[in-house]
């Protein structure tokens, strides 16, 4: 007779497996909309700001604040005409990097990455959803 495992199991277990990586659980009730560590103001805000905003500034030290707000826009308003496009982009960006360009100088400009596969095993929190900047080729 075959098992199912349940949602809860699956959640805990992944839970578990996260935190054995040295990711911060924080549940739910704790971070919900109305609650003292409230990390969004409603339920229809499904990225933490907060968190993704201090990811990028921590993951990529040196950066301009208008390259971190770009890399935020574009992490935050993937655009794809259906659902599944709009996870499949974000995937990609996640996986990939977001490029951004900056200006070191009025002369130039510099096209950055940040790429959280590079970081997977470096930066074990629960911020780490970018990764160090690297210069593009």
């Amino acid at each position: 007779m075959s098992r199912f495992f349940t949602e809860s199991e699956v959640e805990s277990s992944a839970l578990a497996w996260l935190e054995s990586l040295g990711y911060a659980i924080r549940h739910g009730l704790e971070i919900a909309p109305g609650e003292p560590d409230a990390e969004r103001d409603d339920y229809g805000q499904v990225v933490l700001e907060r968190r993704l905003r201090h990811a990028l500034a921590r993951l990529n030290p040196g950066l301009p604040a208008e390259a971190l707000d770009d890399a935020f826009r574009r992490l935050t308003r993937a655009d794809a005409p259906t659902l599944e496009g709009r996870n499949h982009l974000l995937h990609r960006l996640l996986v990939d990097g977001v490029t951004v360009p900056t200006r070191p100088t009025a002369a130039n400009t510099t096209l950055l990455t940040a790429s959280p596969a590079t970081c997977a095993t470096r930066c074990p929190t629960p911020r780490s959803s970018a990764a160090p900047a690297r210069p593009s080729s």
